[in-house]
């Protein structure tokens, strides 16, 4: 078995300040931040960042990982504390308030749960659609969640609601709105 050479400190230090500036572009500018300004501003060259993380979706990725952690570990909270089907509804308002707020993170829900080939690899989806599939299999079992609804399902439509509340508004105003009347037309 081979064993992973560790970083040099150089590297590290390259690594990290990437990740920083990267938060702080994505911030600003949305995931559609320019990777070269990202590298411009942490001091080194494009291939450098490309070396790290080979496109945007990775470096995307890296910078969010915490945030993507934290919904998961989420979701199980809120299945101790609620019935499944409140404890879905709830975690999925998390998931669209968090899509909105931190802007980046609904680009990355949006790879998680397309087509895409690649999706299914990542930790972001990994992560996402294990927690989806929690809830929603519990919501079934409950009862108040139709047998043919899949977890991607819900994660897709949660984008949509995500972009249908930023829409109406920019923010978060009509989210609640949004989200009941689509679990309203999931339960069973």
């Amino acid at each position: 078995m081979a064993q992973v050479k560790p970083m040099r400190a150089d590297a590290r230090r390259n690594y990290e300040r990437l990740l920083k500036v990267a938060a702080e572009a994505f911030a600003e500018h949305g995931e559609s931040a320019s990777l070269d300004d990202i590298a411009k501003r942490a001091g080194v060259g494009s291939g450098t960042l490309y070396r790290h993380f080979p496109n945007r979706q990775a470096l995307l990725e890296a910078v969010y990982v915490d945030a993507i952690e934290a919904l998961g570990s989420r979701a199980d909270e809120l299945a101790r504390k609620l019935a499944p089907g409140e404890a879905l509804v709830e975690w999925l308002y998390e998931v669209c308030l968090g899509t909105i707020e931190v802007r980046g993170l609904k680009s990355l829900l949006g790879s998680a749960v397309s087509d895409g080939s690649n999706a299914a690899l990542t930790a972001c989806a990994t992560h996402m659609k294990s927690a989806a599939q929690r809830l929603v299999e519990a919501a079934q079992q409950e009862g108040t969640l139709r047998r043919d609804v899949e977890p991607v399902d819900v994660l897709r439509l949660a984008h949509g609601v995500s972009t249908a509340s930023e829409l109406a508004n920019g923010g978060t105003q009509h989210l609640r709105r949004y989200l009941s009347l689509l679990t309203e037309g999931l339960r069973a």
